[in-house]
Protein backbone atom coordinates (compact mmCIF):
# COMPACT_ATOMS: atom_id res chain seq x y z
CA UNK A 1 0.00 0.00 0.00
CA UNK A 2 1.22 3.42 -1.15
CA UNK A 3 2.17 6.01 2.43
CA UNK A 4 0.09 8.25 0.71
CA UNK A 5 -2.76 8.99 -1.55
CA UNK A 6 -2.20 10.86 -4.78
CA UNK A 7 -5.54 10.24 -5.73
CA UNK A 8 -8.63 8.68 -3.59
CA UNK A 9 -9.31 6.78 -6.95
CA UNK A 10 -12.71 6.76 -8.26
CA UNK A 11 -14.81 4.40 -6.18
CA UNK A 12 -13.44 6.84 -3.29
CA UNK A 13 -14.27 9.32 -4.97
CA UNK A 14 -18.11 8.71 -5.39
CA UNK A 15 -18.28 7.96 -1.53
CA UNK A 16 -17.26 10.85 -0.43
CA UNK A 17 -18.77 12.74 -3.06
CA UNK A 18 -21.68 11.17 -1.58
CA UNK A 19 -20.51 11.90 1.78
CA UNK A 20 -20.61 15.35 1.17
CA UNK A 21 -24.22 15.34 -0.37
CA UNK A 22 -25.41 13.48 2.90
CA UNK A 23 -23.34 16.71 4.75
CA UNK A 24 -25.25 19.19 2.84
CA UNK A 25 -28.94 17.88 2.67
CA UNK A 26 -28.93 16.16 6.92
CA UNK A 27 -28.30 19.55 8.05
CA UNK A 28 -31.58 21.17 6.11
CA UNK A 29 -33.44 18.79 7.15
CA UNK A 30 -32.63 19.25 10.65
CA UNK A 31 -32.59 23.23 9.92
CA UNK A 32 -36.31 22.49 8.62
CA UNK A 33 -37.63 19.74 11.08
CA UNK A 34 -38.49 20.36 14.92
CA UNK A 35 -40.78 21.73 17.22
CA UNK A 36 -41.37 24.48 14.86
CA UNK A 37 -41.55 23.11 11.50
CA UNK A 38 -39.97 25.56 9.41
CA UNK A 39 -40.50 25.13 5.13
CA UNK A 40 -37.13 24.72 3.57
CA UNK A 41 -37.82 27.70 1.33
CA UNK A 42 -37.24 29.97 4.49
CA UNK A 43 -34.16 27.73 5.47
CA UNK A 44 -32.79 28.45 2.46
CA UNK A 45 -33.87 32.12 2.34
CA UNK A 46 -31.80 32.35 5.70
CA UNK A 47 -28.80 30.75 4.21
CA UNK A 48 -28.70 32.91 1.37
CA UNK A 49 -29.68 36.08 3.35
CA UNK A 50 -26.55 34.76 5.78
CA UNK A 51 -24.01 35.88 2.33
CA UNK A 52 -26.36 38.88 1.59
CA UNK A 53 -29.08 37.50 -0.27
CA UNK A 54 -32.64 36.34 0.68
CA UNK A 55 -35.94 38.49 2.09
CA UNK A 56 -39.05 37.90 2.62
CA UNK A 57 -38.41 35.88 5.56
CA UNK A 58 -40.94 35.32 8.40
CA UNK A 59 -39.60 36.79 11.10
CA UNK A 60 -40.25 34.31 13.87
CA UNK A 61 -39.05 31.52 11.71
CA UNK A 62 -35.60 33.72 11.30
CA UNK A 63 -35.26 33.89 14.85
CA UNK A 64 -35.64 30.38 15.78
CA UNK A 65 -33.10 29.31 12.73
CA UNK A 66 -30.61 31.97 13.32
CA UNK A 67 -31.13 31.91 17.38
CA UNK A 68 -31.76 28.04 18.20
CA UNK A 69 -31.05 25.89 15.12
CA UNK A 70 -28.09 27.28 13.14
CA UNK A 71 -25.91 27.38 16.06
CA UNK A 72 -26.90 23.44 16.76
CA UNK A 73 -26.78 22.41 13.79
CA UNK A 74 -23.16 23.94 13.07
CA UNK A 75 -22.06 22.35 16.17
CA UNK A 76 -23.53 18.73 15.77
CA UNK A 77 -21.15 19.04 12.44
CA UNK A 78 -18.26 19.82 13.85
CA UNK A 79 -18.52 17.72 16.76
CA UNK A 80 -19.26 14.70 14.70
CA UNK A 81 -16.62 15.08 12.56
CA UNK A 82 -14.18 16.02 15.33
CA UNK A 83 -14.97 11.92 17.20
CA UNK A 84 -14.48 11.02 13.62
CA UNK A 85 -11.40 11.66 12.78
CA UNK A 86 -10.00 11.36 16.43
CA UNK A 87 -11.28 7.88 16.17
CA UNK A 88 -9.72 7.13 13.04
CA UNK A 89 -6.05 8.82 14.33
CA UNK A 90 -6.70 6.62 17.36
CA UNK A 91 -7.64 3.51 15.98
CA UNK A 92 -4.30 4.01 13.85
CA UNK A 93 -2.29 4.67 16.60
CA UNK A 94 -2.93 2.25 18.29
CA UNK A 95 -3.56 -0.59 15.59
CA UNK A 96 -6.70 -1.03 17.60
CA UNK A 97 -10.49 -1.25 15.63
CA UNK A 98 -11.75 -1.68 19.07
CA UNK A 99 -9.93 1.75 19.98
CA UNK A 100 -12.05 5.42 20.61
CA UNK A 101 -11.14 8.23 22.73
CA UNK A 102 -13.95 7.05 25.04
CA UNK A 103 -12.75 3.42 25.48
CA UNK A 104 -9.55 4.56 26.31
CA UNK A 105 -10.28 6.67 28.78
CA UNK A 106 -10.26 10.38 27.15
CA UNK A 107 -13.92 11.16 27.20
CA UNK A 108 -13.98 10.08 31.06
CA UNK A 109 -10.74 12.18 31.89
CA UNK A 110 -12.71 15.11 29.80
CA UNK A 111 -16.01 14.59 31.79
CA UNK A 112 -14.26 14.65 34.97
CA UNK A 113 -12.47 18.38 34.33
CA UNK A 114 -15.74 19.49 32.95
CA UNK A 115 -17.18 18.25 36.20
CA UNK A 116 -14.57 20.21 38.30
CA UNK A 117 -15.23 23.33 36.53
CA UNK A 118 -19.23 22.80 36.34
CA UNK A 119 -19.57 22.04 39.59
CA UNK A 120 -16.28 23.58 41.85
CA UNK A 121 -15.37 25.67 39.15
CA UNK A 122 -16.69 29.41 40.90
CA UNK A 123 -15.84 28.19 44.19
CA UNK A 124 -11.97 26.89 43.62
CA UNK A 125 -11.30 29.34 40.44
CA UNK A 126 -13.12 32.64 40.83
CA UNK A 127 -10.79 34.47 39.17
CA UNK A 128 -10.20 32.14 35.84
CA UNK A 129 -13.70 31.72 35.58
CA UNK A 130 -14.88 35.02 35.45
CA UNK A 131 -11.82 35.69 33.45
CA UNK A 132 -11.83 33.35 30.61
CA UNK A 133 -15.85 32.50 30.57
CA UNK A 134 -16.62 30.29 27.77
CA UNK A 135 -13.01 29.24 27.37
CA UNK A 136 -12.93 28.01 31.13
CA UNK A 137 -15.16 24.79 30.56
CA UNK A 138 -13.53 23.61 27.49
CA UNK A 139 -9.97 24.41 28.71
CA UNK A 140 -10.70 21.95 31.72
CA UNK A 141 -11.54 19.29 29.10
CA UNK A 142 -9.25 19.71 26.82
CA UNK A 143 -6.66 19.04 29.91
CA UNK A 144 -8.52 15.93 31.31
CA UNK A 145 -8.73 14.53 28.01
CA UNK A 146 -4.78 14.48 27.45
CA UNK A 147 -4.13 13.87 30.99
CA UNK A 148 -6.19 10.89 31.05
CA UNK A 149 -4.86 10.04 27.31
CA UNK A 150 -1.20 10.24 28.57
CA UNK A 151 -1.87 8.30 31.57
CA UNK A 152 -3.47 5.43 29.62
CA UNK A 153 -1.06 5.37 27.68
CA UNK A 154 2.01 5.18 30.30
CA UNK A 155 0.20 2.59 31.92
CA UNK A 156 0.10 0.37 28.49
CA UNK A 157 3.53 0.91 27.40
CA UNK A 158 6.41 -0.27 27.92
CA UNK A 159 9.71 0.49 26.04
CA UNK A 160 7.57 2.66 23.50
CA UNK A 161 5.03 0.14 22.55
CA UNK A 162 1.55 -0.03 23.56
CA UNK A 163 -0.66 -3.87 23.52
CA UNK A 164 -3.87 -3.17 22.75
CA UNK A 165 -5.12 -5.19 25.51
CA UNK A 166 -3.00 -3.58 28.09
CA UNK A 167 -4.18 -0.35 26.59
CA UNK A 168 -7.73 -1.22 27.08
CA UNK A 169 -7.22 -2.38 30.29
CA UNK A 170 -5.45 0.83 31.32
CA UNK A 171 -8.61 2.77 30.27
CA UNK A 172 -11.18 0.43 31.92
CA UNK A 173 -8.93 1.53 34.95
CA UNK A 174 -9.02 5.36 34.13
CA UNK A 175 -12.60 4.97 33.19
CA UNK A 176 -13.26 3.86 36.73
CA UNK A 177 -10.70 6.58 38.48
CA UNK A 178 -12.58 9.48 36.59
CA UNK A 179 -16.03 8.28 37.54
CA UNK A 180 -15.25 8.11 40.73
CA UNK A 181 -14.07 11.45 41.13
CA UNK A 182 -17.64 12.27 39.34
CA UNK A 183 -19.48 10.30 41.88
CA UNK A 184 -17.42 12.49 44.45
CA UNK A 185 -18.91 15.72 42.27
CA UNK A 186 -22.19 14.93 41.88
CA UNK A 187 -22.69 14.10 45.89
CA UNK A 188 -21.60 17.40 46.78
CA UNK A 189 -23.45 18.95 43.32
CA UNK A 190 -26.89 21.20 44.39
CA UNK A 191 -29.86 20.34 42.96
CA UNK A 192 -29.64 22.61 39.78
CA UNK A 193 -26.22 21.03 38.92
CA UNK A 194 -26.66 17.72 39.43
CA UNK A 195 -29.76 17.72 37.26
CA UNK A 196 -27.51 20.21 34.53
CA UNK A 197 -24.58 17.64 35.12
CA UNK A 198 -26.94 14.50 34.91
CA UNK A 199 -28.51 16.43 31.18
CA UNK A 200 -25.12 16.98 30.31
CA UNK A 201 -23.54 13.78 30.94
CA UNK A 202 -26.43 11.88 28.64
CA UNK A 203 -25.29 14.21 25.71
CA UNK A 204 -26.95 17.04 24.55
CA UNK A 205 -26.91 19.86 22.59
CA UNK A 206 -28.94 22.08 23.43
CA UNK A 207 -26.72 24.87 25.31
CA UNK A 208 -25.28 25.31 21.50
CA UNK A 209 -24.87 28.82 20.72
CA UNK A 210 -22.45 30.92 18.35
CA UNK A 211 -19.75 31.04 20.95
CA UNK A 212 -19.49 27.46 21.43
CA UNK A 213 -19.61 27.25 17.27
CA UNK A 214 -16.60 29.33 16.96
CA UNK A 215 -14.16 27.75 19.60
CA UNK A 216 -15.00 24.49 18.21
CA UNK A 217 -14.30 25.94 14.45
CA UNK A 218 -10.92 26.78 15.50
CA UNK A 219 -10.16 22.95 16.96
CA UNK A 220 -12.08 21.71 13.80
CA UNK A 221 -9.92 23.70 12.39
CA UNK A 222 -6.33 23.04 13.76
CA UNK A 223 -7.35 19.22 13.29
CA UNK A 224 -8.39 19.63 9.63
CA UNK A 225 -5.06 21.42 8.52
CA UNK A 226 -2.86 18.99 10.21
CA UNK A 227 -4.37 16.29 7.74
CA UNK A 228 -2.44 16.74 4.80
CA UNK A 229 0.97 16.11 7.18
CA UNK A 230 -0.32 13.43 8.84
CA UNK A 231 -1.13 11.23 6.03
CA UNK A 232 1.89 9.58 5.26
CA UNK A 233 3.02 9.05 8.88
CA UNK A 234 -0.56 7.27 9.61
CA UNK A 235 -0.43 4.98 6.39
CA UNK A 236 3.12 4.53 8.02
CA UNK A 237 2.23 3.34 11.31
CA UNK A 238 0.11 0.69 9.69
CA UNK A 239 2.78 -1.22 9.07
CA UNK A 240 4.01 -1.03 12.43
CA UNK A 241 5.81 1.27 14.67
CA UNK A 242 9.42 -0.19 13.99
CA UNK A 243 8.46 -0.02 9.88
CA UNK A 244 7.24 3.68 10.16
CA UNK A 245 10.80 4.30 12.76
CA UNK A 246 12.38 2.31 9.46
CA UNK A 247 10.88 4.81 7.07
CA UNK A 248 12.06 7.69 8.67
CA UNK A 249 9.50 9.14 10.58
CA UNK A 250 9.33 10.01 14.51
CA UNK A 251 6.73 7.79 15.97
CA UNK A 252 7.71 9.16 19.70
CA UNK A 253 6.75 12.81 18.01
CA UNK A 254 4.07 11.56 15.82
CA UNK A 255 2.25 9.75 18.90
CA UNK A 256 2.72 13.20 20.86
CA UNK A 257 0.74 15.27 17.91
CA UNK A 258 -2.31 12.48 17.72
CA UNK A 259 -2.62 12.02 21.74
CA UNK A 260 -3.08 16.42 21.39
CA UNK A 261 -5.02 17.08 18.70
CA UNK A 262 -7.31 13.65 19.78
CA UNK A 263 -7.29 15.55 23.23
CA UNK A 264 -7.64 19.03 22.25
CA UNK A 265 -11.19 17.87 19.63
CA UNK A 266 -12.64 15.23 22.47
CA UNK A 267 -11.76 17.67 25.31
CA UNK A 268 -14.30 20.66 23.69
CA UNK A 269 -16.89 18.23 22.53
CA UNK A 270 -17.17 16.71 26.14
CA UNK A 271 -17.49 20.34 27.27
CA UNK A 272 -20.27 21.66 25.28
CA UNK A 273 -21.98 18.61 24.07
CA UNK A 274 -21.31 16.10 27.14
CA UNK A 275 -20.29 12.49 26.42
CA UNK A 276 -21.36 10.86 23.03
CA UNK A 277 -19.99 7.63 22.54
CA UNK A 278 -19.16 5.15 20.28
CA UNK A 279 -19.20 7.88 17.06
CA UNK A 280 -15.65 7.51 17.08
CA UNK A 281 -15.79 4.00 17.04
CA UNK A 282 -18.05 3.08 14.30
CA UNK A 283 -17.19 5.91 12.10
CA UNK A 284 -13.92 5.03 11.27
CA UNK A 285 -14.63 1.68 10.91
CA UNK A 286 -17.32 1.80 8.71
CA UNK A 287 -15.57 3.98 6.25
CA UNK A 288 -12.72 1.49 6.45
CA UNK A 289 -14.72 -0.57 4.66
CA UNK A 290 -16.15 1.75 2.30
CA UNK A 291 -12.80 3.70 1.12
CA UNK A 292 -9.91 1.23 2.55
CA UNK A 293 -7.46 1.75 5.22
CA UNK A 294 -5.31 4.90 3.13
CA UNK A 295 -6.05 7.21 5.23
CA UNK A 296 -6.18 9.90 2.10
CA UNK A 297 -10.06 8.97 1.92
CA UNK A 298 -10.21 7.57 5.28
CA UNK A 299 -9.82 11.00 7.25
CA UNK A 300 -12.25 12.63 4.83
CA UNK A 301 -14.66 9.83 4.63
CA UNK A 302 -14.68 9.84 8.64
CA UNK A 303 -15.13 13.47 9.07
CA UNK A 304 -17.83 13.76 6.63
CA UNK A 305 -19.99 10.87 7.91
CA UNK A 306 -19.31 11.93 11.76
CA UNK A 307 -20.63 15.05 10.88
CA UNK A 308 -23.40 13.80 8.75
CA UNK A 309 -24.37 11.06 11.74
CA UNK A 310 -24.28 13.54 14.44
CA UNK A 311 -26.10 15.84 13.20
CA UNK A 312 -29.10 13.29 11.63
CA UNK A 313 -28.74 11.83 15.81
CA UNK A 314 -29.05 15.33 17.20
CA UNK A 315 -32.40 15.29 14.46
CA UNK A 316 -33.79 12.26 15.58
CA UNK A 317 -33.31 12.97 19.40
CA UNK A 318 -35.36 16.19 18.60
CA UNK A 319 -38.42 14.47 17.09
CA UNK A 320 -38.91 10.76 17.88
CA UNK A 321 -40.11 11.83 21.07
CA UNK A 322 -41.30 15.91 20.65
CA UNK A 323 -42.05 17.93 22.11
CA UNK A 324 -39.94 16.72 24.41
CA UNK A 325 -36.15 15.69 23.78
CA UNK A 326 -33.88 12.59 23.99
CA UNK A 327 -30.71 12.60 24.99
CA UNK A 328 -28.19 12.08 22.06
CA UNK A 329 -25.69 9.94 24.25
CA UNK A 330 -28.61 7.56 23.74
CA UNK A 331 -29.20 7.27 20.11
CA UNK A 332 -25.43 7.11 19.49
CA UNK A 333 -24.96 3.89 22.40
CA UNK A 334 -28.12 2.26 20.58
CA UNK A 335 -26.37 2.55 17.49
CA UNK A 336 -22.77 1.69 18.47
CA UNK A 337 -22.97 -0.85 20.71
CA UNK A 338 -24.59 -3.56 18.78
CA UNK A 339 -21.84 -2.36 16.33
CA UNK A 340 -19.01 -3.02 18.97
CA UNK A 341 -19.95 -6.31 19.97
CA UNK A 342 -20.16 -7.64 16.29
CA UNK A 343 -16.75 -6.05 15.77
CA UNK A 344 -15.20 -7.52 18.81
CA UNK A 345 -17.25 -11.03 18.06
CA UNK A 346 -15.61 -11.31 14.66
CA UNK A 347 -11.99 -9.85 15.95
CA UNK A 348 -12.32 -12.82 18.57
CA UNK A 349 -13.19 -15.29 15.83
CA UNK A 350 -10.21 -14.49 13.81
CA UNK A 351 -8.18 -14.46 16.50
CA UNK A 352 -9.53 -17.64 17.02
CA UNK A 353 -8.28 -19.10 13.86
CA UNK A 354 -5.23 -17.04 13.04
Amino acid sequence: MSLDMRSVGTANGVVLALLGVAVVLVPLAALGQGAVEIPLRDVVDVLRQAVGGGSGIDPFHYAVLTEIRLPRVILALIAGAILGLAGAMMQTLFRNPLADPGLIGSSAGAALAAAVGMILGAALFPGAAGTLGVWFVPLLAFAGAMVSMLLVLRLASHGGHADASHLLLAGIAVNALAGAGIGMLVYVATDDQLRNFTIWTLGSLAGAGWPQVIVAVCVLFVLLASVPFLLRPLNALLLGEGDAACLGFNVTYLKTVLLVLSAAGVGVVVAFCGVIGFVGLVVPNVCRLLVGPNHGALLPASALMGAALLTGADLTARTVVAPTELPIGILTALIGAPFFILLLRNRVRRLAYA
